[in-house]
């Protein structure tokens, strides 16, 4: 049995989650986001818990039980505190700004490259070398930050380019002459 999938969700004060249909709803102070939940899959909002349950012990159904679980609570978290990705720019003159909500990265091509987020995103630029991507909705905030890494992804011989904050590049031997 999926262990995932038992566990019941604590609602914490100021977040209220409701089920309209076969949609999931949870609204706290960041925002509302809403998910389309499998109709198979139970979910029950009682006593500032939520518990997820499923109809049968089959494989699908297992792995809907943790996946719903998971996919609530992540819903919870984001209207609660919000979700964050850093990015880091490597390289010599590479550098990232932002110019009313569009990100314009200068990251070694004859031209800028513009970015501009989808709704629910905001993007920041501490420095011109780190882009924070921050948003309440999980999948949304990690798609958005490979999308930005997608434009220069870190290559293997100097580690130039975009990646995430703390990921290890590792690098190959150059050329040996003899």
């Amino acid at each position: 049995m999926s262990r995932i999938g038992q566990m019941p969700i604590p609602i914490p004060t100021g977040i209220q989650v409701e089920k309209k249909g076969t949609a999931v709803v949870v609204t706290g102070k960041n925002g509302v986001i809403e998910q389309a939940i499998h109709p198979d899959m139970g979910v029950v909002v009682e006593g500032g818990k939520v518990l997820v349950t499923r109809p049968g012990n089959d494989r699908f159904h297992r792995a809907l039980h943790g996946l719903t679980r998971t996919l609530i609570r992540n819903m919870i978290d984001g209207v609660q505190s919000g979700f964050e990705k850093k990015l880091e720019i490597v390289g010599v003159g590479f550098r990232a700004e932002l110019k009313g909500k569009t990100l314009v990265l200068q990251i070694g091509f004859s031209h800028p490259i513009y970015f501009i987020p989808p709704e629910g995103i905001t993007l920041h630029v501490p420095s011109p070398n780190i882009i924070a991507v921050k948003g309440i909705d999980r999948q949304l905030v990690g798609q958005v930050a490979a999308k930005i890494r997608t434009f220069r992804p870190p290559e293997c011989y100097k580690g130039k380019g975009i990646r995430y904050e703390g990921e290890y590049v590792r690098k190959k031997a150059g050329k040996v002459t003899a």
